[in-house]
């Protein structure tokens, strides 16, 4: 079995793009704490499937990537930063939340947006401290309501599947009020994609 410590120098020492992308698969496959600065290292490359997967091995690793990730957090590199934002996404650690809350709706880049908008709809509630939840559940509503209005239709659609995400894990009164807004927004949503998006969300949510 190969050392964590030799994968990452097989990651160090790729002189292509192909052999770059198996060397993070192979870390990413380990599962280890130890990669976790090379994996966030890997998504500020240019090199999309290599970023695809440091995503999905941090996504593997989990919650205990989510302070290194913070740290790491690349304000000047969108491509690095939505990949990061997809990490976050993918583990819902809710320490990430905030970040979340703000690039769904602020942030320059589309794909960043996009991405922390489909984020917003799988935070693992159960990590948020009891009398905290609602107050957090009511962030990401309004946010991912805000979001329902971006003007890149790709951004629009991760929100709907957000609200729907979200639709699944909260409250009665919550339900009622995505159900809602998706029924008002289905009447003025141009793009047949994420009108379809709509109308599965609300057939599925019932």
């Amino acid at each position: 079995m190969i050392s964590i410590e030799k994968l990452i120098e097989h990651v160090n020492k790729a002189d292509s793009a192909d052999a770059l992308l198996d060397a993070v698969e192979n870390l990413a496959d380990a599962k280890s704490e130890l990669a976790i600065p090379t994996l966030i290292e890997v998504l500020g490359f240019n090199n999309p499937g290599a970023a695809v997967a440091a995503v999905e091995g941090l996504i593997k690793i989990g919650e205990s990537a989510v302070p290194q990730l913070l740290e790491n957090l690349d304000t000047y590199n969108y491509g690095a930063r939505a990949w990061m934002i997809r990490a976050f996404a993918g583990i819902g650690d809710p320490a990430a939340l905030d970040l979340l809350l703000k690039a769904a709706v602020t942030d320059f880049s589309q794909s960043v947006r996009r991405a922390a908008a489909r984020g917003l709809g799988i935070i693992n509630w159960s990590k948020v401290a009891p009398e905290k939840v609602a107050i957090a559940q009511e962030q990401a509503l309004q946010t991912l309501f805000l979001a329902t209005e971006d003007g890149e239709w790709i951004v629009r659609y991760a929100a709907i599947t957000g609200l729907h995400s979200l639709g699944n894990e909260t409250p009665e009164k919550f339900l009622t009020a995505i159900a809602n807004k998706l029924r008002e927004i289905l009447t003025q949503e141009p793009e047949i994609v994420v009108k379809a998006r709509i109308q599965l969300a609300l057939e599925q949510l019932g």
